[in-house]
């Protein structure tokens, strides 16, 4: 063999056997990743998912649908996705598609919070026992478990609950001694190594039920809860306060421009602030630290009812790409994960009211056309090549920003009195 040639062989041999190596380096680095190295991070964007398409969720995602959303997400820089329940098979496809996707690419990165639904004995019942838990509760936690088991390279946090303690939610709510035993339960078992060490475990509820609203959930049980769980997870949402607490949003100075809008949500913002804030403080005044993340925020891009045009008119798409962008901005800034509600839009929610405000939460609609908040990552060409369904991501109102700024609803300024 001609000296220069072998040469020039073990020349390249070397640097492909060091760009091997880099690369088995990197994915190492990727499965050794922590909760507590995700939440937080920047890099690591979080969002709610839902993968329903149709109006009932009797018809569940397939794996290779959900797989389409997950390279979708994945193109928008998302990292950390949040399921709500495990008992309907979504969960378990979720975590399928994402294992078969790392399998075909091992640098694919996505997290996932996994949801154990938690309810009260008889809930969504005419006679709902808030005072003692559903039977199913047991089977809820021990298929999380078993999930959590299955994928440990995926699943990173259990949430023990969504919006369970919480008194509004009069359905379903239990008390926070029910999430406190299940949380208690699941960090046993890590201690005893049937889960893994790193996994975090929270409750993902309220802003209120974390004590940040009334003094009625500052009881003992809460106190023990916060001690338990390994960061605390709130909702904020300053949209449905448009309705409940009318007053913040409206002044009497006669001022019909898109400024007022940019103004409101710069309001809602500073409001979501205030409620995480509120949050901390609590925690701070029992001599506790833990990270506090924002488990769920959002905001609606359409209502017919109590939040659209007959409403207090908060819901189009140029006010939720405004919100999106703040919350973005801030958490990040702060450090602080921010599981925005949702990535696409989810029908089943109200079926019977296909104009429902919680069916238009979604950054993407159902058949894929990525709202306003999203405009410009669409210009960016992230999603190039990508399709929901046989639909390629692309703009709605066909990216006509004229056309969009004629259904941004500007409320009419007045004076309200707060609801006591």
């Amino acid at each position: 063999m001609n000296l220069k040639f072998y040469l020039f062989i073990v020349f390249i041999s070397s640097i492909m056997g060091s760009c091997d190596h880099e690369k088995r380096k990197e994915i190492k680095q990727i499965t050794q990743l922590t909760a507590k190295e995700i939440l937080g991070n920047p890099n690591y964007l979080a969002i709610s998912y839902g993968g329903y398409r149709e109006n009932s969720r009797e018809i569940q995602p397939t794996i290779d649908e959900i797989k389409e959303d997950m390279k979708i997400l994945r193109a928008l820089g998302i990292r950390i996705v949040r399921t709500y329940n495990v008992h309907l098979p979504q969960a378990s496809n979720l975590l399928q598609a994402i294992k078969e996707l790392k399998h075909e690419d091992p640098t694919f990165e996505m997290y996932v919070m996994l949801g154990a639904w938690i309810d009260c004995k008889n809930a969504w019942t005419n006679e709902p026992d808030h005072t003692q838990e559903s039977e199913r509760n047991q089977e809820e936690i021990s298929i999380a478990v078993a999930l959590a088991k299955q994928y440990p390279d995926i699943v990173k946090i259990i949430a023990v609950g969504n919006e369970s303690m919480v008194k509004w939610a009069a359905s379903y709510y239990v008390q926070p001694s029910v999430i406190l035993k299940w949380v208690r339960h699941l960090q046993d078992l890590k201690k005893k190594k049937v889960l893994p060490k790193d996994l975090w475990v929270t409750s993902s509820d309220n802003f209120a039920s974390w004590g940040g609203g009334s003094k009625e959930y500052h009881i003992e049980d809460l106190e023990k809860l916060i001690q338990a769980v390994d960061y605390i997870s709130i909702h904020t949402y300053p949209m449905h306060d448009t309705y409940y607490n009318p007053s913040f949003w409206y002044t009497e100075e006669a001022n019909s421009s898109i400024e007022t809008v940019n103004n409101i949500m710069l309001r809602a913002k500073k409001y979501a602030i205030s409620q995480y804030d509120s949050v901390v403080k609590y925690i701070n005044q029992l001599g506790i630290d833990k990270p506090v993340h924002i488990g769920e925020t959002g905001w609606a891009s359409y209502s017919n009812e109590l939040y659209g045009n007959k409403g207090t008119k908060a819901t189009d798409q140029y006010k939720q790409a405004l919100y999106y962008k703040h919350l973005r901005e801030w958490t990040s800034l702060q450090g602080i994960s921010c599981f925005f509600f949702e990535a696409f839009d989810e029908h089943w929610k109200d079926a019977k009211n296909t104009g429902g405000s919680e069916n238009h939460f979604g950054l993407f609609t159902v058949e894929g056309k990525a709202k306003y908040a999203l405009w410009d990552v669409v210009d960016s060409g992230a999603f190039r090549g990508l399709h929901r369904g046989k639909n390629p991501i692309m703009k709605t109102y066909n990216g006509n920003k004229d056309s969009l700024l004629l259904d941004v609803q500007i409320p009419l300024p007045k004076k309200i009195t707060t609801r006591n």
